[in-house]
């Protein structure tokens, strides 16, 4: 009968034998030789040597072998259940010979086994186990004094044996490791084909919440709390930005030609243009709204910035650069190209891509010819060229297709347009220290004296150095910018001065501890004979020859793209250094880079700089009172684009959470908490004075329902043609209107001379030409409260000015709550199409005429069948009367200023209906309105202010 082991028992068999060596063997099982020495009468051997075991039928020939043996299982734990597995009987006679052999195999066997020192144990398996420790391992002087020498020598050995040369194991790779990519530079170049990656993008992955916009991956805002530091920063230091993402138009012709082909887009009313003597000049760089060719005030495109180069000697041809949203440019370039006359494309000889380069972990490092290749490790992958690692190559932008053309020229009047989007790197430091990172950071690109000007050099540096004339103009560039150490801050400057400057690789000189730059004032103004230039510099600026920079030159340019030194060999050059962290003497020929300081007007990570995203954009934006692009530019073709994705993106946000959890915006009387609807606004604001003079507020109202019923009975259109909404930008109407609206005794501000007082005459001919417009305003808080998203803007009354009148500090009226007329069909449509004939039922009594109006149902038209709880469908009601104060606008942007210390909105009132709460109020009240969250029902007296 045949035994099995289980497979736990075999297991178990396994893990003793592990250790057993190859001469202890149990050839059968001690079943088998109870039943052969019964049979034979003699004693078979149980273990033994392999070799040194003799077979029965040679030691004793009369015995037979049994012809059909069954084999057992070899040595098996435990009895078996027919008692057999182990010998009863003693053996009768054992042979001498073999038998101490067997046993003389087993005893050195476990002498050995003794003896040897297996790398588990080491010198630890002559400790008792309670002495033991982990540490013992790494330092042999926690031992005991009698196994240190032997722990010592151990040791030894052990490093001698691992610096020896033999065949390394394959290791198991991380699971970091196995995710990676073999080739970097191919998988990010993959990456980028919907969203382009700026240089920084990988630093900013590592510390940012990331977001896809405008055909770019930007960062939004940092991974850890950093509001009030970023604050402290803008303020009192500085605040790092990239702006590459910034698209870079480029214009080339004739100054005449491109100044006339320009001022078709602009125009004097709404500020300087492209012609502004100071800006053509090169000296400063302008801001502009371009509009539409011929289409002023109306069909604006957005504001952009423009650069011109300083004039050469002699020269009439000059070089523009115009830098515009990603969102502009769709629109921005067609323009262009229609009033300079460039309808031709310019195809380059080489292939639309740009070389950037490329970011530090993204270098490979070289590959040894001599290494030898390690069988079971998975090699990387090898380029064709490996002295060289491929450069990154991004085809195309966030804003084009990789095959679009990217010059175009005129034939008529030799205009060339260019865009140079992504091949130029922008940063803006804001901040009054910001001259003070700068100067720390940057140094003044060093001469070189040992090259041999007998023989060209592939470099631009070195060319540049052989001119005298220009390294004179270097020098005296390099001598203003360590001018700027004596300013103690860049608000000293004069707004949008312009300096070019040629500067050695800032990796070079980065410090060897993260420090923070300070201003040394009172240092650089001991320094004799500077602070006369200092201060012509702080009253006149950059004059324009030193403006001229290598950075205009496309050749410089590519030539310092291609040319740069990569991280891996800037870390070698390093290494070489006697003192660690000192400069690199000599610098090397191709670590030079050209600059442009642009100083713009308003209140890196080595020098003490944080960084912001785009959330910091918006809040600078905010700490001026300037309207950031495209959120409060709502007349423009990007403003209205982002509008619509802002109102898609809340109303998810808000349909996300149950009807229990999120606010009834009827009951608050909200029609709009998602969107502004400025167009229904002037609309509405326009007919309520279309018939001009003064009226109260019931008046008001009862011409708003009136022009509700007009708009219901479509007469608006045949009566009176429709005036699209348009933002007022004219600079002297912005300086009347922001008189008006001072009060005559406002603290800190001196009384304004000259100009007409506000009346009914002034108001009516100045909204003959800004009816339907729209105006930018500041409004800041006269108590407590943090004004919101799509706050509302609306007109206090005659009680309500008696109580700001009685308690300066009071918080303002209150918003009946409002009824909700659609409560029903609402809860009807969420059951389903059971009650779809009672709901048809109760539309239809709704709109009868005949039936007697509810107050709450009178005030707008019939929703659509498509309805959310807690929201107005459209089309919407009268606006400017759906509440109990009269609307005039809505916030933009809205939150608690640490600057001003209380809460600020920025936001667009109707002018309209500005002027006609303006001429209502007392003369020493005059500019007070009122602010309402949309989850609130609390008024706010807040204080207006138009900044011009």
């Amino acid at each position: 009968m045949e035994t099995k082991m289980s497979a736990a028992k075999v297991k178990m068999r396994q893990k003793k034998m592990r250790n057993q060596p190859a001469s202890v063997q149990y050839s059968v099982s001690p079943g088998d030789a109870e039943s052969s020495a019964r049979r034979t009468g003699v004693d078979s051997p149980v273990t033994g040597e392999a070799g040194d075991i003799e077979d029965p039928s040679s030691v004793h020939p009369n015995i037979e072998r049994p012809k059909n043996p069954h084999p057992r299982g070899g040595w098996v734990r435990g009895h078996q259940r027919d008692g057999g597995g182990y010998t009863k009987e003693m053996p009768k006679y054992i042979t001498a010979g073999a038998f101490a052999r067997a046993r003389a195999a087993e005893v050195s066997t476990m002498l050995k086994a003794v003896t040897k020192t297996t790398g588990s144990c080491h010198v630890f398996g002559a400790l008792p186990k309670h002495m033991r420790r982990r540490a013992m391992s790494h330092n042999t002087k926690r031992l005991p004094c009698r196994l240190r020498e032997l722990a010592n020598r151990l040791r030894e050995k052990s490093l001698q044996a691992s610096s020896k040369k033999k065949k390394e194991e394959a290791k198991g790779r991380s699971r970091k490791a196995r995710r990676q990519h073999g080739n970097l530079l191919q998988e990010f170049n993959r990456r980028q084909r919907k969203n382009i990656w700026l240089e920084t993008h990988i630093w900013h992955a590592k510390r940012f919440h990331m977001v896809k916009r405008w055909g770019y991956c930007l960062g939004l805002r940092p991974t850890y709390k950093c509001y009030r530091p970023n604050y402290r920063a803008m303020s009192s230091h500085c605040l790092l930005q990239d702006l590459s993402y910034y698209c870079c138009i480029e214009l080339l012709g004739e100054e005449v030609e491109l100044l006339a082909s320009l001022s078709q887009l602009t125009s004097k009313e709404a500020g300087p243009t492209f012609a502004a003597a100071l800006c053509l000049s090169g000296q400063r760089q302008g801001s502009v709204v371009v509009y539409r060719a011929g289409q002023y005030p109306t069909q604006p495109l957005g504001p952009v910035t423009f650069l011109w180069r300083p004039r050469a000697q002699g020269s009439t041809h000059r070089q523009l650069w115009i830098w515009a949203h990603p969102t502009i440019k769709q629109d921005l370039l067609p323009e262009l190209q229609t009033v300079c006359q460039c309808c031709e494309a310019v195809l380059s000889p080489v292939p639309s891509a740009e070389v950037v380069p490329a970011p530090e972990p993204q270098s490979e490092p070289e590959k040894n010819p001599k290494a030898k290749k390690m069988t079971g490790t998975k090699q990387k992958r090898t380029c064709k060229n490996d002295s060289e690692p491929p450069a990154k190559k991004t085809l195309g932008d966030g804003t084009r297709s990789p095959n679009t053309p990217v010059t175009w020229k005129s034939l008529s009047n030799g205009i060339v347009i260019s865009d140079l989007t992504m091949e130029i790197v922008r940063y803006r430091l804001i901040g009054p220290q910001s001259h003070s990172v700068l100067v720390e950071t940057m140094e003044a690109a060093t001469c070189c004296n040992d090259i041999n000007k007998s023989q060209p050099s592939p470099l631009w540096w070195p060319e540049q150095c052989r001119d005298k004339r220009k390294m004179n103009l270097h020098q005296q560039q390099a001598d203003i910018f360590h001018l700027l150490k004596g300013i103690y801050s860049t608000g000293e400057l004069p707004s949008g001065t312009v300096l070019g400057l040629t500067v050695d690789d800032p990796r070079l000189t980065l410090p060897t501890k993260r420090v923070k730059a300070l201003p040394c004032v009172k240092q650089a103004q001991e320094v004799g004979g500077e602070e006369e230039k200092r201060r012509d510099l702080m009253l006149r600026g950059v004059p324009a020859p030193y403006c001229q920079s290598d950075l205009w030159e496309r050749s410089v340019r590519d030539n310092v793209t291609d040319n740069k030194l990569s991280q891996k060999e800037l870390n070698r050059m390093k290494s070489e250094v006697l003192v660690p962290g000192s400069r690199l003497s000599p610098t090397p020929l191709q670590g030079r880079v050209p600059l442009l300081l642009v100083h713009q007007p308003g209140k890196q990570v080595y020098r003490g700089v944080r960084i912001g995203g785009l959330t910091m954009s918006l809040k600078h934006s905010e700490n001026k009172g300037a309207a950031h692009f495209p959120h409060d530019y709502p007349d423009c073709p990007a403003g209205s684009r982002f509008q619509e994705e802002q109102e898609a993106q809340l109303l998810s946000k808000f349909k996300r959470y149950p009807p229990a959890k999120r606010p009834n915006y009827i009951k608050h009387g909200c029609l709009a908490p998602f969107c502004c609807p400025w167009q229904q606004l002037a609309e509405e604001w326009d007919l309520i004075l279309s018939e001009g003079g003064r009226q109260t507020q019931m008046t008001m109202q009862a011409d708003a329902e009136m022009m509700k019923g007009e708009r219901q009975s479509g007469d608006i259109n045949a009566t009176k043609p429709l005036r699209r909404v348009t933002v007022l930008r004219n600079r002297k109407s912005l300086r009347v209107l922001s008189g008006w609206c001072r009060p005559t005794t406002s603290k800190g501000q001196r009384a304004r001379s000259g100009g007409s007082p506000l009346d009914l005459s002034a108001m009516t001919r100045f909204l003959s030409a800004h009816g339907t417009s729209l105006v930018w305003v500041r409004l800041s808080l006269l108590s407590k409260g943090k004004p919101e998203l799509h706050a509302m803007v609306c007109a206090p009354t005659a009680e309500d000015m008696k109580l700001l009148g009685k308690e300066p500090g009071a918080c303002g009226p209150v918003e009946p709550p409002h009824r909700e007329p659609f409560k029903r069909l609402t809860r009807r449509q969420q059951k389903g199409p059971r009650t779809a004939a009672a709901s048809e039922k109760t539309q239809a009594k709704e709109s009868d005429p005949s039936a007697e109006p509810k107050p709450s149902t009178s005030k707008g038209p019939l929703p659509s069948p498509d309805l959310t709880f807690g929201l107005w469908a459209d089309p919407l009601p009268s606006v400017t009367s759906h509440c109990s104060r009269v609307t005039l606008g809505w916030v933009t942007h809205g939150d608690f200023s640490l600057s001003a210390g209380c809460g600020e909105a920025l936001g667009f009132v109707s002018v309209a209906g500005l002027l006609h709460t303006v001429l209502n109020q007392p003369m020493e009240r005059r500019g007070t309105l009122l602010l309402r969250n949309p989850t609130a029902m609390h008024y706010r007296f807040a204080k207006v202010n138009l900044e011009v």
